[in-house]
């Protein structure tokens, strides 16, 4: 009895097994998850575990063994998409950004991306000028500690906070001054509100960086934005195409290609080389998810994409949950209590420091929480030695749903200065893994690659005159290099492609032959007595076809492979 108890217990726990997700302000929730359960389960979890209904905005990451990141599949089931053993630990974060945050239904919802934009602010990835880091910064300070108060906030107090991996004196004072002059009066619902208004509009807003090589071997990071793709380079955005002129995104191994279509329906292809093929593949479903979240009016619209136009080849993917306009329609119609909210001070986290501030509690009911808040200064002391410089700029942008941020003086296809520093956010946090491996073909595919980023059927997207990004040593062989391009390529690998595809279809097609003739010769041959052999056998066709063409041809060629046997011979 005790031995079948025992084994029913194991069985039992063979079928389900614990997950833990860290929450944006750096809780934890663990469950108990059944081993068939998919991750719309899980998500439905977390969302209820927080209350929070506008939920299509977020999304759950994890990272498999070889430190490449992942978004949770909601229609598979948990197991099947982890390539380690449980426990797993998962990631509540932000997936699709809101175009405009402040248009948000509930509180819950913008204090959660408030949360996940405080911590692309301090891991680099949303970069921009030094004025609008400050002002961002005393926005943080007012929603964590209130209005200024001398007998609480002595001088200097602002450097006790950590906003950026890096930040100077200088910039200290600058976010103190704003604090005490500026923002006084202002609760923390509506300093995170204005938090968000000011980081709608910098050029950085919403990016997820994944990191990739161009055809020259240079490192650049691609985005993909409520308002299109963008490339940063050095301190600039080198190219930024809206949602609507880009037709398709594909992937080949390391090579990831964005076709679209500019100014007068001139083509444009951008190539770049990601770290590893299983990179290229997410930075590929990110950009399917995010294009079809943006731009379609409808899901029932979205329909299944390939990663390539070749005949059996390639991976099919689509997205399947609401898009961004739905999930807008869907918000209005929420009618209830607005849900209350324990803002947390900032806690100790393994990505993103906090400021302690009080009773403060966290989103997370006392019973769940595991982070254990700490002093202001061990909690600084363990990020003193990041390397990572500070934030800095901003372009303004509409208050329409889909306004392009590219609409500015700069023009929306060329480069555009966001930041003193050059982009470098942290590697830690990263969506993929960064190879400095010298020997990978993606920095040395110069002349035989896929087309280079600025050349479609003559047209090019930046004009030669345009400034080349900071923080990029060019190759000594570029300009020569470029001019050896030929300047027209669309024809010629059109063709290409088409031979391949041929090829393809007549290897299959000889596949198909040979194993009829593998069949054939089972039938004629071979003394199987088979129930379908022998019906085929007595069939007039058959018979007609062994005596008159198939028994001629096997005489014919064992007399051709005795002579050829016999001449052998002789010699």
């Amino acid at each position: 009895m005790l031995s079948r108890l025992m084994s029913g217990s194991e069985r039992s726990l063979d079928r389900e097994f614990n997950c833990t997700v860290r929450l944006l302000d750096d809780s934890e929730y663990t469950c108990t998850v059944q081993r068939d359960a998919k991750g719309q389960w899980l998500f439905e979890q977390v969302c209820q575990h927080l209350n929070l209904l506008e939920k299509d905005y977020f999304g759950i990451r994890f990272v498999d063994p070889e430190k490449q990141r992942h978004w949770l599949e909601f229609s598979k089931a948990i197991t099947k998409q982890m390539r380690s053993q449980p426990p797993y630990t998962m990631c509540l974060r932000v997936k699709f950004y809101p175009p405009d945050p402040a248009a948000l239904k509930e509180e819950i919802t913008r204090y959660l991306v408030f949360l996940q934009i405080k911590r692309d602010l301090y891991h680099g990835r949303l970069l921009c000028k030094s004025s609008d880091a400050a002002m961002l910064a005393a926005f943080i300070l007012q929603a964590e500690i209130g209005d200024y108060d001398p007998g609480k906030h002595p001088e200097g107090y602002s450097s006790k906070f950590q906003f950026f991996p890096k930040h100077s004196e200088r910039l200290e004072r600058r976010i103190a001054e704003i604090h005490k002059s500026e923002l006084t009066g202002q609760s923390p619902e509506t300093a995170e509100l204005n938090f968000l208004k000011k980081a709608q509009t910098l050029e950085t807003y919403g990016v997820d960086p994944h990191p990739c090589k161009d055809v020259s071997g240079n490192a650049a990071f691609l985005a993909f934005t409520p308002f299109g793709f963008v490339v940063l380079q050095g301190n600039r955005r080198i190219h930024f195409l809206k949602w609507n002129e880009v037709t398709k995104l594909k992937f080949e191994g390391k090579t990831f290609h964005i076709y679209a279509t500019h100014q007068e329906d001139q083509k444009i292809i951008l190539t770049y080389f990601a770290p590893t093929p299983e990179a290229c593949k997410h930075l590929w479903k990110c950009g399917v998810e995010n294009q079809a979240f943006y731009q379609f009016e409808k899901s029932s619209q979205v329909r299944t994409v390939s990663s390539s136009n070749l005949f059996f080849k390639g991976s099919r993917f689509r997205y399947s949950g609401k898009v961004a306009k739905e999930v807008m329609e869907q918000s209005a119609k929420i009618r209830r209590e607005p849900p209350e909210i324990h803002r947390a001070g900032m806690v100790p986290s393994r990505s993103c420091p906090s400021i302690t501030h009080g009773p403060r509690q966290s989103s997370v009911p006392r019973t769940r929480r595991r982070a254990v808040h700490i002093s202001i200064m061990e909690g600084l002391e363990s990020l003193r030695d990041s390397g990572h410089s500070t934030p800095v700029r901003s372009v303004s942008s509409g208050n329409s749903f889909l306004r392009s941020h590219g609409n500015g003086a700069e023009g929306g296809h060329g480069t555009a200065e966001f930041s003193q520093d050059p982009y470098s956010p942290s590697d830690s946090v990263l969506p993929t893994p960064v190879s400095n491996d010298p020997s990978d073909p993606a920095q040395v595919r110069h002349t035989n690659g896929p087309r280079s980023i600025q050349e479609e059927g003559g047209t090019e997207l930046c004009t030669q005159n345009q400034a080349k990004p900071q923080g990029v040593k060019p190759k000594g062989k570029r300009s020569q290099l470029e001019k050896t391009r030929p300047t027209q390529h669309g024809p010629e690998e059109g063709v290409n492609q088409v031979i391949c595809s041929l090829a393809r279809l007549f290897l299959v097609a000889l596949a198909l032959l040979f194993a009829l003739l593998l069949l054939l010769i089972v039938l004629t041959e071979s003394e199987l007595d088979l129930a379908f052999l022998r019906d085929i056998r007595r069939t007039p066709e058959f018979q007609q076809f062994h005596y008159e063409y198939f028994c001629p041809l096997r005489r014919w060629l064992a007399c051709k492979l005795r002579w050829m046997g016999g001449h052998l011979t002789n010699k």
